[in-house]
């Protein structure tokens, strides 16, 4: 299931391994050295530990999707609004007897007796349940991590039927200096990527892809909240052909 590839460090890339998950791997574009970051921990992700997938996960994901595009409570992110996150947002995606069989099955896969959502500071909210629409002009792949306070496990369904596979997420290692690779997740005590760096911002080409989950219509991909992660490509330019997700969010015990 796992393919390797050498990238030819004669193009100044460093010479690395991208695995690939149900789909091709594709070489990170790497533009200049990177910036003397800390070096994270590095796990080898492996489906079942931190990463899962369910194919075909809703009965209905045409009705699902239906009813995500009539919407009209959407809130608006970047280019719109001087938003950290881009496209435009709506709570809820799935309705109570759609989201129970994707929680039981949750609870199945990680061994968890309970599944909850930490309450948020004031003012702030937890997209939990949430359908996602991106376009192509509205974001660009941005590796980061969720946050260790609002969740251990996060998840996608990708709702947009015949985008290409490419569209689907990534997951992602540190490139570091002298073409060496580092780490793959954020650990304890920091809450999220950017409290381990000790910087919002990062050079271009400091993380290279590690592995890729294809996009395929009414599939289900959830992992390990601390991965390194990120949507790979955002397309289309109308709601009805933007890249729609439905994004989740527990705690589990």
């Amino acid at each position: 299931m796992f393919a390797r590839k050498q990238v030819n460090a004669a193009h100044k890339k460093p010479v690395a391994a991208t695995r690939s998950l149900l789909g091709k791997p594709s070489p990170m574009s790497m533009l200049r050295a990177p910036y003397q970051m800390p070096t994270l921990p590095y796990r080898r992700p492996q489906q079942g530990r931190d990463l899962w997938i369910w194919d075909d996960v809703l009965p209905n994901p045409l009705e699902v999707r239906a009813r995500c595009l009539a919407k009209s409570d959407w809130t608006y992110g970047f280019p719109y609004r001087d938003e950290g996150w881009p496209g435009m947002r709506a709570i809820p995606a799935l309705l109570p007897e759609e989201l129970a069989p994707i929680e039981a099955w949750v609870k199945k896969q990680t061994g968890c007796q309970r599944l909850w959502q930490q309450p948020t500071a004031t003012g702030m909210t937890l997209n939990h349940n949430c359908v996602q629409l991106v376009g192509a002009d509205e974001a660009d792949a941005r590796p980061h991590t969720d946050s260790r306070t609002n969740c251990r496990f996060a998840a996608v369904i990708y709702l947009t039927p015949e985008l290409p596979p490419d569209c689907g997420t990534a997951f992602y290692r540190q490139r570091l200096a002298g073409a060496k690779l580092g780490g793959n997740f954020v650990p304890p005590p920091h809450a999220n990527l950017q409290a381990a760096l000790g910087t919002r911002f990062v050079p271009p080409g400091s993380f290279v892809e590690d592995l890729r989950v294809d996009y395929r219509f009414n599939r289900l991909v959830m992992y390990r909240a601390d991965l390194i992660h990120s949507a790979i490509r955002y397309v289309g330019k109308t709601n009805e052909t933007k890249r729609m997700a439905a994004v989740f969010f527990w705690h589990g015990q």
